[in-house]
């Protein structure tokens, strides 16, 4: 008898305890048990030694689930706030205890921290270059379902103004945002019907402009359909059928002010990346970005012992390629930010450390913030780069 169809998504219990893990880290931990050396202490240390190509800084994100996995574990635990913007070498967490301890929490730790950084740093990198203009996550869709509300909160710590996960307002108390898909039109078969019944239920419609005519056409025939309810058209033209977007935007927004509707919001969705909004956000309203967050180039953070304790004081050691010993971010008055090894003077008068203490011996010692404050310290930042306005 063929067995049911099932959703391989890993339980939080199968997580917290361990089973999401590589195997060579559980072997690891067998063979240090084995061999005597269960009571060895190390300490850990998360970095990234290169980003992806063009990118001068990434955000820190994934902090909260990180310490959710660790939480109860006997480890310590430093970290950057998280929302804070890092480069490349800085040391953004910091595990201390036996490493028997926490040997097989390298792969969910690091999973959670990838995955929310890549797609928070790319979401800051898309709001960078929106500036003012509307910017919703529209990028589920590309994505294992099982991670909906992860990819939908690292989105927003990002910068973007809404997510369009229903399960946002559940998990992470944020209202989801979204307009309506192609398949509600062709369902009716009638644009303008599908427009009325939205709008009957809804309010004031964003209608989809592009599915069987013009976008010019069906900007005209929304707005006489709506009225006033219509607040905004949005373009989501195929690339198969798109030619130039900007002419087409110009197109919709001439006849739209020449028939007295030049209050309609203009939104472009589809295949949206950073190179696009650049060349839009001028005559563009909003955008709605889907797959260049969902598929953000990997933020490579790695995990690597940088000191061990056998039982008679701290010992620098790396891999090839790593700095051993502890390090310590620091702030200075000026602005600038040095790495230097932990229980060094600050290198710079007033310096103030940067990676703060979350676990002693697994429970929390620090508050956590909320979602909305930390999206404002990320765009807090962004503004003290000059990358975004006000």
């Amino acid at each position: 008898m063929k067995s049911r169809p099932r959703i391989y998504a890993a339980s939080i219990d199968d997580i917290l305890g361990g089973l999401v893990t590589d195997v060579y880290f559980e072997r690891t931990r067998r063979i240090v048990e084995a061999a005597g050396l269960g009571d060895v202490r190390v300490r850990m240390e998360v970095h990234a030694y290169s980003l992806p190509k063009g990118y001068e800084w990434a955000v820190f994100a994934g902090l909260e689930e990180a310490l959710a996995i660790l939480e109860g574990k006997p480890v310590d635990v430093y970290a950057l706030p998280e929302g804070t913007i890092f480069y490349r070498k800085e040391p953004v967490m910091v595990i201390e205890g036996r490493y028997a301890d926490f040997a097989v929490y390298e792969t969910p730790v690091l999973g959670a921290l990838r995955f929310a950084s890549s797609i928070a740093t790319k979401a800051a990198r898309i709001r960078a270059a929106a500036g003012d203009r509307l910017v919703l996550y529209f990028g589920l869709r590309a994505l294992h379902p099982a991670v909906a509300p992860a990819a939908d909160r690292a989105a927003y710590i990002g910068g973007l103004d809404g997510v369009s996960g229903l399960a946002s307002k559940q998990y992470l108390g944020v209202e989801p945002r979204g307009t309506m898909p192609h398949a509600l039109i062709i369902v009716f078969g009638d644009q303008r019907e599908a427009w009325r019944w939205y709008s009957r239920l809804y309010g004031e419609t964003i209608a989809l402009v592009d599915t069987f005519y013009d976008e010019r056409v069906e900007s005209l025939m929304a707005a006489e359909t709506l009225g006033e309810k219509l607040v905004g058209v949005r373009l989501d033209t195929p690339s198969s059928r798109r030619g130039k977007m900007r002419d087409i935007v110009e197109e919709v927004r001439w006849v739209l002010e020449m028939t007295g509707r030049g209050d309609v919001k203009v939104i472009v969705s589809g295949g949206v990346d950073e190179e696009q909004i650049l060349q839009l956000r001028d005559i563009v309203d909003g955008f709605g970005v889907g797959t260049a967050i969902s598929a953000a180039p990997s933020v490579d953070l790695s995990m690597d012992i940088v000191e061990v304790n056998k039982g008679d004081g701290w010992e620098p050691v790396s891999k090839r390629g790593k700095l051993p010993g502890l390090k310590q971010l620091y702030r200075c008055p000026d602005g600038s930010r040095v790495v230097a090894r932990w229980h060094q003077e600050p290198p710079c008068p007033g310096g103030e450390p940067m990676l703060v203490k979350y676990l002693d011996s697994g429970k929390l010692v620090r508050d956590l913030p909320g979602l909305e404050e930390i999206r404002e310290y990320v765009l807090s930042q962004l503004r003290g780069l000059g990358l975004l306005g006000g």
